[in-house]
């Protein structure tokens, strides 16, 4: 090739219509990729579907889990204590945010006179994320109500006594999962580069106010993907409060379960939850991939 036809190459090239040869390699790797996880998957339902109506006990299990008249039947009773549980995670989350932020706090203190707080969240993230959610709801709703409190409250979610369950079962889900929380904030403050914080006192800012002006306000960005993971499990775990005594999903469809003899009441309340909670997931990996978009990571499918 000449050198005038090199030069009209490169005057062409920043015209050029079509993707450029790395473009088109991408969307062919793509299109190989998507074409072979349908195929295995397609496989794979297909050999469950015949696998499974052939073992020994599909009639049996058939009839004792997807019953269709009796999902049919409890599916909108079920559906109709749902509320419950969205109440009792609205006003979980909050308070998990809140508490949460003040044990990253109180970690992240570097104030010699302060040191005693930094040790109440090291213990608190230790003892709380060491201890089963299950069991923190058993010891702080069967133990605090043990010791006789009077009087009532009147509070958005629920109205009733001091001992309630509800409250109670609250508070339980709030310690548990704040430890968790806690850890969140505080890999998302020790992720800011400390230049942030030379640059903030060059400044001439305080530590409290390099913390609400330049430290929060960064890390609170980076840790809402995993915050937003942790909140789907709790609007689960908020289930769990059904040990109390509660009625919502789960415990109306032991309910059920127990009259009938029949276990579909159960697989209706997962569809419930499934209802609930994969929008949330998709909503969850929206923002994630959105984020590594704008920072430059790699996008997950």
């Amino acid at each position: 090739m000449t050198d005038d036809a090199k030069g009209a190459d490169r005057v062409s090239a920043p015209f050029r219509v079509g993707p450029t040869r790395r473009e088109a390699y991408i969307r062919k790797r793509r299109r190989k990729a998507i074409l072979v996880a349908a195929l295995s998957t397609v496989l794979i339902a297909a050999v469950l579907v015949v696998a499974i109506p052939r073992s020994p006990g599909w009639d049996r299990v058939r009839t004792s889990f997807f019953d269709g008249e009796l999902f049919r039947e409890s599916f909108p009773e079920l559906l109709g204590y749902l509320w419950v549980d969205v109440k009792l995670f609205l006003w979980c989350a909050p308070c998990i945010v809140v508490w949460g932020l003040v044990i990253a706090m109180c970690r992240n203190t570097r104030n010699p006179v302060l040191f005693p707080l930094r040790v109440f969240g090291a213990v608190y993230t230790d003892v709380f994320r060491g201890v089963p959610i299950i069991l923190t709801i058993y010891l702080v709703g069967f133990g605090i109500p043990g010791l006789g409190l009077a009087g009532e409250f009147d509070l958005w979610v629920v109205h009733g006594r001091w001992n309630s369950p509800y409250i109670w079962g609250s508070v339980a889900l709030i310690l548990a999962y704040s430890a968790y929380v806690a850890e969140v904030f505080r890999s998302g403050i020790e992720s800011i580069h400390e230049s942030q914080r030379a640059a903030a006192r060059s400044l001439g800012l305080s530590q409290t106010r390099t913390m609400r002006h330049v430290v929060l306000p960064q890390a609170g960005r980076r840790v809402i993907p995993p915050l937003m993971n942790d909140f789907l499990s709790l609007q689960k775990d908020v289930a769990l409060i059904s040990i109390l005594g509660p009625i919502e999903v789960f415990r109306r469809a032991q309910s059920i379960k127990d009259l009938t003899a029949n276990y579909t009441p159960i697989v209706a309340a997962a569809v419930i939850f499934l209802m609930l909670t994969i929008p949330l997931t998709r909503l969850v990996d929206w923002y994630v991939n959105r984020t590594r978009r704008r920072t430059g990571g790699t996008v997950t499918a």
